[in-house]
């Protein structure tokens, strides 16, 4: 069951003020379930686009996921790269390695740990990782609507706490 926000209708998903107030936990559990039902299919068409334009820009999806991980928080062991993205560590390793053949990543110096280097964007990489966001900030563009920071803010919300009730998962 999907709930439409339609004004002075008086059912779920209004604006009236009971859809401001913490849903029952019977209640939330129907609700986060349209939540997953939406987000398999937009995982896979959006992995699925990414893959048609890797021929266009030479990165798979897992290279692509590195790329933007080490652009948003720079330098990073293969270790806490999987952590973040809730990968094994020997895929991530993989695509690092498939990155770094194609000059995108170098591994650096980890001054606080001897054995795990830390991997870095190479210029290429930064330039690749730039063109792909380019790209798909324009296709998000034309999301359009009536969207609005609170209604992404709230998404963000919603996904981190649904994220975090699964932390203890190993990808391992």
């Amino acid at each position: 069951m999907t709930h439409t926000s339609k004004p002075g209708t008086g059912k779920p998903g209004t604006g009236k003020p009971d859809d401001f107030k913490p849903l029952p936990p019977d209640d939330l559990a129907p609700r986060l379930y349209e939540v997953f039902a939406v987000l398999g299919p937009l995982y896979r068409r959006v992995s699925r686009k990414v893959e048609l334009n890797e021929p266009i820009e030479g990165l798979s999806i897992g290279v692509r996921a590195v790329l933007d991980l080490l652009r948003a928080q720079g330098p990073l062991t293969v270790p806490q790269m999987g952590r973040a993205q809730a990968l094994s560590r020997q895929f991530v390793q993989r695509m690092v390695n498939e990155a770094a053949a194609h000059g995108l990543v170098e591994a650096v110096a980890n001054p606080a740990h001897q054995r795990s280097s830390l991997i870095r964007l190479t210029d290429d990489g930064r330039t690749a990782i730039d063109a792909v966001i380019t790209r798909e900030s324009a296709l998000l563009k034309r999301v359009g609507g009536d969207l609005t920071g609170a209604d992404v803010e709230r998404c963000v919300r919603v996904l981190t706490r649904m994220l975090e009730v699964f932390e203890d998962v190993d990808v391992n």
